[in-house]
């Protein structure tokens, strides 16, 4: 007789699969298809860069590093954000350096909170935040910002640590915004740290886009409340090193601590020859990627223009490289089935609205992302605009 196998933890197995790359993998057999869907930056990865993890693997850093990170790579995660972001840390045993943002967020809601804790997302956001806080035993509630141009207030805050069934332990804000492109002012960050602090929780920032911003300077929240702020950056978006996985993680001492049990646990360590990389990165001027940042605004005006000429209803984004945009009133389906019918009809492909977010407007949305490349954007608009006229004279 066998014995009965055991199940497996409802914990995992009760977690929906990601819809991004749910709705991603359902188009990939489209012939032709060309994708306006991946938050990956259409630019080599800088030489020097290059260089220098070629100099690493010659070298022999292929053994196992520091698990917190190198100590010189981290103190240059410190210069790095004094200089960029006045970002004020003692010492380099405040910087976790992980296996990209992912990583470091799931280490985070692992350390700070018990199971049932509730964590305020501000809604659209990126989706494996919320499959990262199920997997953790938190409880993720989304604080629905579409009638505030999409951005956290005190009062949305407010209103939504009253309205919590659970103990609220944190906030987890992310901006420059992916799926929106949205950011703040150092004015609504100041009346934000206030709320914070009087609501008594903790702020996860995930800035990993914090480079990418047009017109503005980047604020970090952790400049302003460093007592209760985690911060979180990496090189994947600023530097064109989504491949080498690195993340940041800056907190106070005592915390970082804790979160540094979990990192080692999950990966102890990224590989010794991207620290040689990440170093490297960090000491490049930003005069050196500021092409790169010139570029995406120019594809960013480019988009916004032609969607708006086509009647969606669009807010032009502050940053990042992502056009979240409501679909035109004569179309009337669901951003979901017009995705599918882009991708399988039109050749484009982008990702409907409601993988970022758990409210019902955000069905009328898809996410465009124009980080890819100058050339394959202009023909996926062009596609965009091509299928739009035809749904519209076939009515």
């Amino acid at each position: 007789m066998t014995n009965k196998i055991p199940a497996l933890n409802p914990e995992v197995t009760g977690v929906a699969a990601d819809k991004i790359l749910g709705f991603q993998e359902s188009i990939l057999g489209v012939k032709d298809l060309l994708f306006l869907t991946f938050g990956e930056p259409g630019f080599d990865t800088p030489e020097a860069v290059k260089k220098a993890t070629i100099a690493g693997v010659e070298a022999n850093h292929s053994h196992y590093g520091n698990s917190q990170g190198d100590p010189e790579l981290r103190q240059a995660v410190l210069d790095y954000m004094k200089d960029r972001y006045n970002l004020q840390y003692d010492s380099i045993d405040e910087v976790i350096v992980t296996s990209g943002v992912t990583e470091a967020i799931f280490a985070i809601f692992k350390t700070l909170l018990s199971q049932g804790d509730g964590i305020l997302i501000p809604d659209p956001a990126f989706g494996s935040y919320f499959s990262s806080i199920e997997m953790t035993g938190g409880k993720a509630i989304a604080v629905d910002t579409s009638k505030t141009a999409f951005k956290l207030t005190p009062e949305l805050l407010e209103e939504a640590i009253a309205a919590a069934t659970v103990p609220v332990k944190a906030v987890l804000f992310n901006y420059p915004s992916n799926p929106t492109g949205v950011t703040y002012t150092k004015e609504e960050l100041e009346a934000l740290a206030k709320a914070f602090e009087k609501a008594g929780v903790w702020v996860i920032s995930d800035e990993i886009y914090s480079e990418l911003t047009y017109g503005r300077e980047h604020v970090s929240i952790g400049a302003l409340i460093p007592d209760r702020a985690i911060v979180v950056n990496g090189l994947s978006k600023s530097h064109a090193m989504t491949g080498y996985r690195v993340g940041f993680v800056l907190a106070p001492k005592a915390v970082a601590a804790e979160i540094q049990k979990v990192h080692a646990t999950l990966v102890y360590s990224i590989p010794t020859f991207v620290y040689d990389a990440a170093l490297a990165a960090l000491k490049m001027p930003k005069s050196d990627i500021q092409p790169m940042i010139d570029i995406y605004q120019k594809r960013r005006d480019m988009a916004v223009k032609v969607l708006r000429d086509l009647d969606f209803d669009v807010l032009s984004p502050d940053g990042a490289f992502y056009i979240f945009a409501k679909l035109p009133d004569d179309i009337e389906e669901d951003g979901w089935t017009f995705a599918e019918k882009l991708a399988k009809e039109g050749k484009v492909g982008v990702i409907p609205g409601e993988a970022f977010s758990k409210f019902d407007g955000a069905k009328r949305y898809v996410r465009i992302s124009y980080a890819g490349d100058t050339d394959q954007l202009e023909e996926g608009l062009s596609r965009l605009q091509a299928y739009i006229e035809k749904v519209r004279e076939n009515r």
